[in-house]
């Protein structure tokens, strides 16, 4: 299984920004579609975004489209999820997730390779 390591999470003021980063531990992540997923308490593991291998196009979920920003660089092996705009319902541990092929990109099953989380919460 391949590991993945998140950061960049922290606390937040209403309209304010963050970026997450997502590194890979080991291997390529430019090998990899990439995903962004987040999880409130209580609610379903949600699909946010993102990047494919290696042609990079980019999915955004309804939710966060036009606020947050996904984006591969290679040359340092990690994948960005620049988030701004946030509200307090954007508060949630994300996640990235790893898979090899381009499909079902919004459904976390089909993801086999998970990092530990980082936690965003926003709040006045």
């Amino acid at each position: 299984q391949l590991q993945l390591e998140e950061s960049g999470g922290g606390s937040v003021q209403p309209g304010g920004s963050l970026r997450l980063s997502c590194a890979g531990l080991g291997f390529a992540l430019e090998a990899y579609a990439i995903g962004w997923f987040r999880q409130a308490p209580g609610k379903k593991r949600e699909g946010l975004s993102c990047i494919s291998s290696p042609d990079a196009i980019t999915y955004y979920a309804d939710s966060v489209k036009g606020r947050f920003i996904i984006s591969r660089d290679n040359a340092k092996n990690m994948v960005y999820l620049e988030m701004n705009s946030l509200k307090p319902e954007d508060t949630a541990v994300y996640y990235c997730a790893a898979k090899a092929a381009w499909d079902a990109v919004r459904d976390a099953d089909t993801y086999p390779n998970w990092g530990q989380g980082t936690h965003v919460t926003v709040s006045s």
